[in-house]
């Protein structure tokens, strides 16, 4: 099994922590966005990965580039690093990947994470990861019959169609044929608001007679911005500790300090005079002192004095000695 992850975009809507590093690489509850995401992926799929094809920008550079390939080396698969350097849509983004399109592949944006516990339909020619959703107008919806099949996409229905929210996932029986109808799109340039959709592909598959099912997720969590990149963080947070999968290192120095789990602590963090948690994770060779820190996301090598911090966002090698409690400081600032 292959995994095509589009992932080009920088994340315009998490700046500034997105101005050094691209979105799927912001840590979750200790781990890139984008490992969290393939790796769950592993997990419903119960096959073994072969290959992860990361499509980026060029200008990502090469330490995004490895990054990259020890997520992919870290669930034993092989790592193949793919361009799109215009932004021409869903399907162009795909098929920049379409050395990785053969036999059973999966499609995934990331930008989002899930948890769910279905077994994937591998005999229908795709399945369609979706979620029930309050408000369906907001969101691509798919349609079914009777037999739980997906006979219809609607984008954002004005009147009720259909509450099953299409999150971004998709499974393809066979990576040739996806990668056959993306050709013919760009082929015949044919485009929606100037870009190739993927949308399309699937239109023209369903009219060919392929099968389409849908695969359930029970929880869809976003990191589109600020406010719900912490609160993924939370979630995982959570999700970990009903695992058993908290992680707090054993390498810490705690002084006079109190943590509330469920917590994240990197490796060489010291606490001095704090109270950490719940939902707080801490990156590595970060110290803080005097400071109440929950539902908060501190990324690496920071120093945080005198805080009280509640739905904080906080990058790399950042300097903090203030009042202020709901922030988002990126990269290598100082705020005293």
């Amino acid at each position: 099994m292959k995994i095509i992850v589009p992932m080009a975009g920088r994340g315009s809507r998490l700046r500034p922590h997105t101005l050094t590093v691209p979105k799927p690489l912001i840590p979750v509850a200790g781990k890139p966005i984008v490992h969290h995401l393939v790796q769950d992926i592993a997990k419903v799929l119960n096959d073994p990965i072969d290959e992860i094809a990361f499509i980026i920008h060029e200008s990502f550079g090469k330490q995004v580039e490895q990054d990259l390939i020890k997520v992919a080396n870290d669930l034993g698969a092989k790592a193949t690093i793919c361009y799109q350097n215009e932004a021409l849509g869903t399907a162009h983004a795909i098929l920049c990947a379409k050395q990785a399109m053969l036999g059973p592949i999966v499609v995934a944006y990331a930008d989002t994470l899930f948890r769910a516990d279905f077994h994937l339909d591998k005999q229908a020619d795709s399945v369609i990861w979706v979620q029930q959703v309050q408000d369906p107008s907001a969101f691509g919806v798919v349609q079914l019959d009777d037999n739980n099949r997906i006979i219809d996409f609607v984008e954002k229905p004005k009147e009720f169609v259909s509450d099953l929210a299409i999150i971004g996932i998709y499974y393809f029986k066979s990576g040739e044929e996806l990668r056959k109808e993306l050709e013919y799109l760009l082929d015949n340039n044919i485009v929606k608001g100037g870009e190739y959709q993927l949308t399309d592909a699937l239109e023209n598959m369903k009219l060919k007679g392929k099968v389409f099912a849908p695969g359930k997720v029970d929880h869809w969590m976003d990191c589109g911005n600020k406010d719900a990149t912490v609160d993924t963080n939370n979630k995982m947070l959570e999700f970990l500790e009903q695992e058993n999968k908290n992680y707090i290192s054993e390498n810490i120095r705690i002084e006079n300090s109190t943590i509330i789990p469920p917590c994240y602590i990197g490796d060489n963090v010291v606490l001095i005079d704090s109270t950490i948690g719940p939902n707080v994770s801490l990156g590595d060779n970060t110290t803080v002192e005097n400071c109440t820190i929950k539902n908060s996301l501190i990324q690496t090598n920071s120093t945080l004095s005198n805080a009280q911090l509640d739905n904080a966002m906080i990058g790399n090698h950042v300097t903090y000695n203030a009042q202020h409690s709901d922030i988002s400081i990126g990269d290598y600032s100082t705020l005293k």
